[in-house]
């Protein structure tokens, strides 16, 4: 008889990874979060094994300014908790390289698993996607590093992706520009541009799979932009929202027509995972709001359209 291969522990520093995790039907393997893991509810009892060493609750230009400070100095901006990880004897540590701010660096991970020399057989998983099929991939590479099949659950947000775009397909597209940042102004890349396509809108001022550019408030209003989706990484709805000097600096220098709405740029957009999804249907609600009620009923809670 074949002896059956225990399942696998996890630790994920990645919010986007944990809840691929989840989805994937694995959220018992979770032994260890990052401190921003928040999603779903069930897993908020886990280890949380890392901090950040950057004070969340200060303005979106502050925040921005010691961002750039720390990456500056070389120093992470996350920090781990060495001594957790190697009591938990994770198996799999799942990360990302792509962004500084997003997660624990790759190069940390690796430092902290180096210290660990009694559990140098641990696999470390580095996902860095920057188009939405990427994100979708990471599905795949997450399950063959847990040992469990991905097919039944990139079927379906694939089927949910391809019924909004043939909804979508023969409206009108309106100029979009969506912001990842307030303060200074950035304009959502990587796979923002692709999701904005896909609901049915004209992506301005990124491009698809590139990093988020910088510009500043007359570029923005040269873009002349119909809708306006403003989405701070790392910001809940209620916490954009409080950046209202900032937003109506920004607003003001938009054309009259422009509609413009704040959503939820930390539970979605900004986490690529299987929410990005659900941030198309939030999409496609804001760019085409008679188009998607449903949508727009369904996400009522996550939208305020400003007046």
């Amino acid at each position: 008889m074949m002896r059956r291969m225990a399942a696998p522990r996890v630790v994920s520093l990645l919010p986007s990874a944990t809840e691929i995790v989840c989805a994937l039907g694995a959220g018992e393997q979770l032994v260890g979060i990052s401190h921003e893991c928040d999603f779903p509810s069930t897993i908020r009892d886990r280890r949380v094994l890392t901090r950040s060493r950057i004070d969340a609750n200060a303005s979106s230009r502050a925040i921005d300014t010691a961002v750039r400070a720390v990456i500056t100095d070389a120093l992470s901006i996350y920090a781990i908790d060495d001594a957790a990880l190697a009591a938990l004897a994770p198996d799999v540590i799942i990360t990302q390289d792509l962004c500084e701010v997003c997660a624990v660096s790759l190069d940390d991970v690796r430092a902290a698993v180096a210290r660990l020399a009694h559990r140098a057989d641990i696999r470390i998983v580095s996902l860095s996607p920057t188009r939405l099929a990427d994100g979708l991939g990471d599905i795949d590479r997450v399950a063959a590093a847990l040992r469990i099949p991905a097919s039944p659950l990139r079927a379906n947000l694939q089927q949910r992706i391809d019924a909004l775009a043939a909804r979508a397909r023969h409206a009108d597209r309106p100029r979009v520009v969506s912001l990842e940042w307030i303060d200074p102004l950035m304009i959502g890349g990587t796979w923002m541009p692709e999701l904005i396509e896909l609901a049915a809108g004209t992506a301005l001022g990124a491009t698809a799979g590139a990093p988020a550019p910088t510009i500043d408030t007359a570029t923005l209003a040269a873009l002349a932009p119909d809708v306006v989706l403003i989405k701070p990484c790392g910001f809940s709805l209620a916490r954009a929202l409080a950046e209202g000097a900032a937003i109506e600096s920004l607003r003001a220098a938009l054309p009259p027509h422009t509609r413009v709405y704040v959503t939820d740029g930390n539970q979605y957009f900004n986490r690529p995972g299987p929410r990005l999804v659900e941030s198309l249907e939030i999409m496609a609600a804001c760019i085409h709001p008679d188009l998607f009620p449903d949508h727009a009923s369904t996400h009522a809670a996550s939208i305020v359209r400003l007046a």
